[in-house]
């Protein structure tokens, strides 16, 4: 029974020692590459939200809110991806914000946020 518990600590303090070598990432920013901010975009059309790629994320935390994330009447996207871009069918008319951060095991960039309008 000591075996175990001992081979159970050395493993759970080995899988601990992966996360404090995680890349702390929390200091970086994404940044936004489309839609631009204060974009206009066509009603009816694909959306693609591309981002600059952020070498020790893992994955992206993406958003999009009508009309603003302060004043959110409704969440029309809320999705991880493992790549920098992202696409969807279409949005009715209306103000959107969109935002991005970076995720790794152990930490997470700030949101970027840029705005646009379907018309």
């Amino acid at each position: 029974m000591k075996k175990i518990i001992a081979l159970l600590l050395v493993v759970s303090l080995l899988s601990c020692e992966e996360i404090v070598n995680e890349p702390n990432i929390s200091n970086e920013t994404i940044t936004l590459l489309a839609p631009a901010n204060d974009t206009t975009l066509e009603k009816g059309k694909t959306i693609s939200f591309n981002w600059v790629y952020l070498g020790d994320s893992l994955n992206y935390h993406l958003q999009v809110a009508t009309p603003t994330f302060a004043q959110a009447s409704q969440i029309k996207l809320d999705t991880v991806v493992n790549v920098n871009q992202f696409s969807i069918d279409s949005l009715s008319a209306n103000s959107y914000e969109w935002r991005v951060k970076g995720v790794n095991f152990a930490y997470e960039t700030e949101y970027t946020i840029n705005g646009f309008v379907v018309e």
